[in-house]
């Protein structure tokens, strides 16, 4: 007993004596000390499931970036959205899917009051876009978006492309700007065609200065509004990477697309609409095997066979 006894109390040190180690350990360097924990934790997960694991070391609790609360959108007599309700959580990337006229570009565009919803409640980082009174420039700020063409300014150079709303808008120094340019060219992979004009680059890499460009005002969110279809077959795969990295990188994103490899890859849910209804939001596991609604199981038979 008393060989016992002496075993449990040298273990108990020796626990004791570790978790001083591991509490010094995350005091020196706490990044390090996350990134060990990572290892030990995620290992060859999908994407979201790396995010869900990465919130739940960081402690971090769960926050609603937007809400859309029975929201009907009309354009004269015609209704585009059909009461639609949905949350998009922070970190989370939300894919739109569904058949042309679907009223996904509408709801994506609805984010940023691009488009303005006719009735229900829409709220956006804790602010109602739908009320008048709201400061929609202000909110913008928070909220990049990339359209399916890349709307670059063609007499000005790639950095000053990325650098103008930054300056513009958030009244950052020119070099503050150029900087952080830099850095999201770094980051899309076409720093060196910081001096080119739009005209001198493909498809692919204008649609990365478009993302370069949304990521310079550092925002909350981003919104991808069919960034692959003007593009040709070939340079869709670089434009895809991008948005992977965003989205492993914990950035909130909603993202329509027709790609449903990247759906399937990348999304944590996925909302299919048709005739202006959100009809499945689920998951990619349980959209891509059995979809609960006929129209969606439709839809998937004639994209994935084709």
């Amino acid at each position: 007993m008393l060989i016992s006894g002496s075993m449990n109390t040298e273990k108990i040190r020796k626990k004791k004596y570790l978790n001083k180690i591991e509490m010094k350990r995350q005091r020196e360097n706490p990044f390090a000390f996350f990134m060990s924990k990572m290892k030990q934790a995620v290992i060859f997960l999908p994407i979201f499931e790396y995010k869900k694991n990465v919130h739940a070391l960081l402690g971090e609790g769960v926050s609603m970036l937007i809400e859309f609360r029975n929201v009907n959108k009309y354009y004269g007599n015609f209704q585009v959205l059909k009461d639609i309700d949905v949350q998009v959580k922070k970190g989370e990337v939300v894919v739109v899917v569904g058949p042309s006229g679907s009223g996904k570009s509408t709801l994506l565009r609805c984010i940023n009051q691009l488009e303005s919803i006719t009735d229900g409640e829409l709220i956006v980082q804790n602010t109602e876009v739908h009320n008048a009174k709201t400061d929609m420039n202000e909110l913008r700020r928070n909220i990049g978006m990339v359209f399916q063409h890349f709307y670059l300014y063609p007499h000005k150079t790639v950095l000053q492309n990325i650098t103008l709303a930054p300056i513009k808008v958030n009244k950052i120094s020119k070099e503050e700007a150029e900087k952080t340019a830099m850095f999201y060219l770094e980051k899309v992979g076409i720093p060196e065609k910081a001096n080119v004009y739009p005209h001198q680059l493909s498809g692919g890499q204008q649609q990365r200065v478009a993302i370069a460009r949304g990521l310079a005002m550092q925002p909350e969110i981003m919104l991808f509004d069919e960034p692959t279809s003007a593009l040709d077959p070939e340079m869709i795969g670089e434009v895809l990477d991008v948005m992977k990295t965003l989205a492993k990188e914990g950035m909130t994103m909603v993202v329509v697309t027709h790609e449903m490899g990247f759906a399937r890859e990348v999304a944590d849910r996925i909302l299919f609409m048709d005739d202006g209804k959100i009809i499945e939001d689920t998951t990619p596991a349980q959209f891509f095997a059995s979809p609960e609604q006929e129209r969606a199981r439709l839809f998937l038979s004639r994209v994935l066979n084709h």
